[in-house]
Order: C-alpha cells, then sequence, then structure tokens
C-alpha cells in the first residue's frame, strides 16, 4: 500500500500493511516550534527553517525531510500556501531560538516583556507571558451577555484570536481567487504525493460559544438562557455550511479527510451532561456530517480532548469516522476499553504515547516500550492512526521523538 491507500484502508477497519502514522495533518497532531527545531539540529537538519504556521499554539509545520525520515502517511493540505522562504520572517522563540513567523504576524512587545497579539482595529486580544510557549486569549467579545438579535456576531467572531490569526490555508482567505487557486494548489499537490490529504474546516460549535462568552458564562448560559444558545448555534450553522458548501466544491473531490473540532470533554469527563449535548450540538454536528457525506467522500475526523467516553456513541451517530487525540489518562479512556467497546465503529488517530509524563519525561526504552503496547492494543483491523496524544511539547526531548518513531517503524516491521 502507498500512504494514502494505507490511511483509507484503517479509516475503513480494513487491515493496512502497516500502521498508518501521522505528524503534523493538523493542528492537534503537530509540535511545537521549540521541539521541532531541536529535533532538525539534533539530526544533522540545520538547513531547515522551523516555520511557525500555527501562531497561537506556535507549532511548526513539519518538513518534507522530517516526514520522510518518519515515514509520515498524512498532509495537511494548509501547506500548499506560504510556501516561499519572503512569506515569513524571522523572530526568537521563547528559547531564545529563531523560529519563522507568517509575514502577517508581527506580535508586539509591551513593559513586562509578554508578546501581545492586536485585532486590526488596535484591540489587544492575544497574550504569550514571559516564559509561556503558546498564546492565551484575553478578549471574549460578548463578555457581558448577547447583543440584541445577536448583532455584529461576525465582528465578533474577528475578534477572536483562533480566527484573527487562524493557520494557513485559511488565512490567505483575502486572496480574490482564493477558492480557484486552492484548488489548482491542492490538485497539484495530490498529483505529486501518495500521502492521505487532510484539510482543517473548524467549525466549531460549543466551542465558539466559549471564544466568545468564555467558558465560565457559556456552561451558565446552556442551563440559564437556552434561547440565545440556540440562536446563536443556528447562526454559527449557517456560517459554517456556507463555508462548507465552498470548500467542497473546491477541495471535496481532492482531499481525503476533513477535520472538525469542538472540545466536549476534561480529565475528569465530558463538560457537560450528556442530555445537554443531545439538546443542543448533536442534531448539529449530524447536520454538518450529513452534508459532507451528502456533498463528498471526505472522511469525518473530530477533535475533542479529553474524556469523551460517554459521548462516543453519540459522536459515532452523529456521523464522526475519526477521534482525536484519544486522550487516555482522561477518566474512562482506557485503550483496552476502547478498542474493545469502538474499535469496530470508530478510527482512533492518536493515543499512540501520553505526550505528559512519557514522552517528556521518560527515557527513550521506555517511550519504545510504552509506543510498542499502545500498538498492540490499537492497531488490530485497522481503525487507528498512530499519533500521540496531542502536539509534542516543547520540552520533549529529540532523543524521546526519534524513539517514538522508530519503535512505529519497529512494530510495522515486524508484522
Amino acid at each position: 500500500m502507498n500512504s494514502r491507500e494505507r490511511i483509507l484502508a484503517s479509516i475503513e477497519h480494513r487491515e493496512p500493511d502497516q500502521v498508518p502514522v501521522d505528524l503534523g495533518s493538523n493542528p492537534s497532531s503537530g509540535i511545537s516550534a521549540i521541539a521541532y527545531n531541536n529535533l532538525t539540529r539534533y539530526l544533522g537538519m540545520d538547513h531547515l527553517q522551523t516555520r511557525i504556521y500555527d501562531v497561537v499554539q506556535q507549532l511548526a509545520q513539519p518538513d518534507e525531510e522530517i516526514l520522510d525520515r518518519f515515514g509520515i502517511d498524512v498532509l495537511d493540505v494548509g501547506r500548499v500556501f506560504n510556501a516561499s522562504e519572503d512569506e515569513w520572517h524571522p523572530v526568537t522563540m521563547p528559547d531564545g531560538n529563531t523560529g519563522y513567523y507568517p509575514v502577517w504576524f508581527k506580535p508586539e512587545t509591551d513593559d513586562s516583556g509578554s508578546s501581545i497579539a492586536h485585532h486590526k482595529d488596535g484591540t489587544a486580544i492575544a497574550r504569550m507571558p514571559v516564559g509561556a510557549t503558546f498564546f492565551d486569549q484575553i478578549h471574549f467579545p460578548w463578555l457581558d451577555g448577547y447583543p440584541d438579535k445577536l448583532r455584529g456576531l461576525d465582528e465578533a467572531m474577528s475578534k477572536v484570536l483562533w480566527s484573527a490569526f487562524v493557520h494557513s490555508p485559511w488565512d490567505q482567505m483575502h486572496r480574490p481567487d482564493f477558492w480557484k487557486e486552492f484548488r489548482s494548489r491542492v490538485m497539484d499537490l495530490r498529483e505529486n504525493t501518495k500521502r492521505a490529504l487532510m484539510v482543517v474546516a473548524g467549525c466549531n460549535l460549543f466551542e465558539w460559544g466559549t471564544f466568545i462568552r468564555r467558558m465560565d458564562n457559556f456552561m451558565l448560559d446552556l442551563y440559564m438562557e437556552p434561547d440565545h444558545v440556540e440562536a446563536l448555534l443556528d447562526a454559527l450553522m449557517e456560517r459554517h455550511l456556507a463555508f462548507l458548501s465552498d470548500l467542497i466544491e473546491a477541495v471535496g473531490d481532492l482531499v481525503d479527510i476533513i477535520r472538525f473540532g469542538d472540545d466536549l470533554g476534561s480529565m475528569g469527563g465530558p463538560l457537560m451532561d450528556p442530555d445537554l449535548y443531545r439538546e443542543f450540538f448533536k442534531p448539529r454536528h449530524k447536520q454538518l456530517c450529513d452534508f459532507v457525506k451528502a456533498h463528498s467522500s471526505m472522511h469525518i475526523f473530530l477533535h475533542s480532548c479529553g474524556s469523551i467516553y460517554s459521548l462516543i456513541p453519540d459522536l459515532v451517530e452523529a456521523g464522526f469516522e475519526i477521534l482525536n487525540p484519544v486522550q487516555t489518562q482522561s477518566r474512562d479512556m482506557a485503550p483496552e476499553r476502547l478498542k474493545r467497546e469502538f474499535g469496530s465503529s470508530v478510527t482512533f488517530w492518536g493515543g499512540g504515547v501520553e505526550t505528559v509524563g512519557i514522552l517528556n519525561n521518560a527515557s527513550p526504552d521506555r517511550v519504545r516500550s510504552e509506543v510498542l503496547h499502545r500498538l498492540e492494543i490499537f492497531s488490530d483491523g485497522g481503525g487507528f492512526i498512530f499519533n500521540p496524544i496531542h502536539n509534542i511539547l516543547p520540552d520533549v526531548p529529540p532523543e524521546n521523538i526519534i524513539a517514538m518513531f522508530d519503535a512505529v517503524q519497529e512494530f510495522n516491521g515486524s508484522t
């Protein structure tokens, strides 16, 4: 099998020739710019630039040489933009080394030394404090309540850091012929790679409420202001479906996987009672999934952190085929249990090793052992793409990253 065939076989619960592997196909399967820079230097690849394509999370875009080195089977189609050196400018990363931001991202430094990023109207909307390694949201447009008839929703959304400082390809949507150019570039990418292709679509619902109202307020809104929540979700759906229509028309026949996101879990359990999920979000998630399935052949990927065990049956019914990051250290998310109960109905994209605790602190031998153990659990019968649990963090030593991917290659060589 080539990489694309391998990924598709696993998603379709057919045993692939070997376990597929991901690094950097989306902003929850990536690598911190600091960790990436350390890795490339350790490997003697000093000629590679550390391009920070996701400026909020400070994630690097893995170079083709790195993807080849670790046998990566899938690509983020956003890489078709910001491809030339003149589209990046150098910055000093928190560890003192050099990285590169897209030319449009130029945060300022305040008196405390923190990096502050502003909306185009001058509103400070994101901060990376001294010593931190990612940006925090500091502006919540509707903190004080919902405006009459949700007036100004588009402006409010534009002042959320995830929207204002979005990663490629969506940072290029200002181009007059964006959709036409996007299709042309993705078509060229597909013709020149055997890797599977993923497009990050977002289309968050619960999270947009937390971005605009702040988490505490929006959680209360689910109980205290259900009419406002319904109106907001309906307005979001109108925008999401229009966006999906354009996206599918442009690349729906070229891309293999579409990635949605909506964090629904904490370490201790779902962020809401499952009945609330079924009332507010499941019908709308199903509408999004049904739309994709009716108009394309793309497989549907949901990123949701935390303990979502009790929601998985509903997520499957809504139409999600792939779950990520498979946060196995959360309550009720033991790998054996997940594979036993849901291994035939959903694909686990992640869960390959704990990023916090093992990958950042254990020895390379321990990393190898943990990875091989997870592969034994998750890989049988397909339905698994190897990736650590969420992004590789800044403090992960390069020796452990290499040990992790080498363990996958060892497992694949023995199957």
